[in-house]
């Protein structure tokens, strides 16, 4: 009998298991965060470093001015008042003021909401602006999942604040100061990278609720200024207002004082219930548009909507409105506690030395100045915003069509630049004004109202200097035009830091806000006025040569 040889049929392979909706929906994340970090291989540094440069200048600085531990006692009792602890953080760090605590209580303020500015910078630059610029929808077009964008940025976000961590504790360690060792470090740069983890996560919710990148970054930006602002009043007050800030929550870390680690736990746990709130509310829009819906405008344009500089007024409207605000309110704050700065600053040698230099000035008015210089520099942010608007404008294709008609191109770039200009301006008023009233009102002193007005208008040509300097990296080197950020961040630790840390002069005069005059503590000087005002005028020129000579970018 013949029989076939009975053979196995082949086994059709199972099929892999199918993916989860959380790991479809993730797709891509990993490439895209590569990606980010390959795109910001020049920002982030820039932050990395020059965040970490201040911190270390300013600690070599706490430990050559006050030598002694009598200095310091002094110092601690000096800082206890009112309105030194509303500018640095709360009491108990003064129970031992080392030169650890020293950090921890006037740097750690002030240097976390720098690195919730680097965050939500980040974020806004790889959600929303990739949704205005388009690039966003043909991403999406291929195998990435709808939360991998999100993700990514998020990614890019947490690996740069963890590395200036590492760079914050290496630095400070290897100093060799006294009572900074590598435990306090550590926990001083992670306390500053979970303050910027959850302004990250705010702004991965601002970025779904409007359809502009300046409005997002703008009320993420105001959420920093809320919990700073929370923090300083929980800090002189009702302590219960600084633990809704999460500025005040690192400040609690007591670092080189108690080294708590626990309220760092705290806010990354918070950021990440933030997170997760922005994730579904990215399903419930569309790509490219925001959750709050665009009003409808009027069925004809007004007559100022047909002008370069009256169009250029309407897209610049909310964020100078937005930053009006907020300068008013800030000034408002530093105002109230104008009344005590006597008080606080009338044993601090240094101080007096300042006082020296500009021609025996009261201590009021040296505290005044340094808080005008304050309320320029945030000025300085919006302008740095608003004069690389144009870049935002070529790069998402909306310049070509206007430039198509008979509107040139020095016509429309300076529309831009007059509303960042006078803008500016106006926010120096503003703030200069709040700033006043509220003095005059701690003070009894009414005259401060005019004073400090005008010492804040008298930054005017910084303002317009940095403007300047954004227009000529946008006409020549487009893609660098992020460097005028360097203006406001590097003017804020030389200026601020500088004058109470007594940093070298040359390192000021880098800087255009170290060539005004320090109304009302100073004299006021236009020679140094009208230069910076003329060399703003030739870097908009140049800008505007570099722009008539080269092509549109639409990509």
């Amino acid at each position: 009998m013949t029989g076939a040889t009975a053979t196995a049929a082949p086994r059709t392979p199972s099929p892999p298991p199918p993916a989860t909706a959380r790991s479809a929906a993730l797709a891509g994340t990993g490439v895209l965060l590569r990606f980010g970090l390959r795109r910001d291989r020049i920002r982030i540094p820039v932050w990395l470093l020059s965040l970490t440069l201040g911190t270390m200048l300013t600690a070599n600085s706490l430990s050559t001015l006050y030598t002694t531990e009598a200095e310091r006692a002094s110092t601690a009792e000096t800082m206890g008042s009112p309105a030194a602890l509303a500018t640095s953080g709360p009491r108990h760090y003064l129970t031992d003021y080392t030169f650890g605590s020293m950090m921890g209580h006037q740097m750690l303020g002030f240097t976390a909401v720098l690195v919730g500015i680097m965050s939500v910078l980040i974020v806004s630059r790889h959600t929303r602006a990739e949704e205005e610029t388009g690039r966003a929808e043909l991403v999406r077009s291929t195998v990435v999942g709808r939360h991998a964008q999100l993700a990514a940025a998020l990614g890019v976000a947490v690996v740069a604040n963890v590395a200036l961590a590492l760079l914050f504790a290496a630095g400070l360690a290897v100093m060799g100061i006294e009572s900074i060792g590598w435990g306090g470090s550590l926990l001083y740069g992670f306390a500053h990278a979970a303050a910027g983890i959850v302004f990250a996560a705010v702004a991965a919710i601002t970025v779904q609720i409007t359809a502009h990148t300046r409005g997002a970054s703008g009320m993420a930006l105001a959420v920093i200024g809320l919990a700073y602002a929370l923090r300083a009043t929980g800090d002189v007050g009702t302590e219960a207002l600084a633990w809704l800030s999460p500025i005040g929550w690192v400040q609690r870390t007591y670092v080189y004082v108690d080294d708590r680690w626990w309220p760092v736990l705290l806010t990354l746990a918070f950021a990440a219930l933030v997170a997760a709130v922005a994730f579904p509310l990215s399903t419930r829009r569309d790509v490219g548009a925001g959750l709050r819906p665009t009003r409808l405008g009027r069925p004809a344009a007004s007559d100022l909507l047909t002008r370069p500089v009256g169009f250029a007024l309407r897209l610049h409207r909310g964020m100078l409105i937005g930053f009006g605000a907020g300068v008013f309110a800030l000034g408002v704050m530093y105002g109230s506690i104008l009344g005590d700065a006597e008080d606080m600053l009338k044993d601090l040698q240094e101080i007096q030395e300042a006082i020296e230099a500009l021609g025996g000035a009261t201590i009021t008015e040296s505290f005044a100045s340094i808080i005008a210089l304050i309320l320029a520099i945030v000025a300085s942010i919006y302008v740095v915003m608003a004069a690389l608007r144009p870049r935002a404008e070529e790069s998402g294709g909306r310049a070509e069509p206007l430039l198509a008609t008979g509107l040139s191109r020095t016509r429309w770039v300076l529309s831009h630049v007059t509303v960042a200009a006078v803008g500016g301006v106006l926010l120096l008023a503003v703030a200069g004004f709040g700033f006043g009233i509220a003095g005059a009102a701690a003070t009894g002193d009414n005259d401060l109202v005019g004073k400090l007005t005008w010492a804040s208008i008298a930054y005017a040509p910084a303002l317009w200097f940095t403007i300047g300097f954004a227009v000529a990296l946008f006409g020549w080197v487009p893609r660098y035009g992020t460097l005028a950020w360097l203006i406001p961040v590097y003017s804020f630790v030389v200026g601020y830091l500088g004058q109470m840390l007594q940093f070298a002069d040359w390192l000021n005069n880098l800087s255009p806000f170290g060539h005004v005059p320090q109304l009302p503590a100073a004299d006021l000087e236009w020679a140094p006025l009208l230069v910076l005002t003329a060399l703003a005028a030739g870097l908009v020129w140049l800008g505007l040569l570099g722009f008539r000579r080269r092509d549109l970018e639409t990509k």
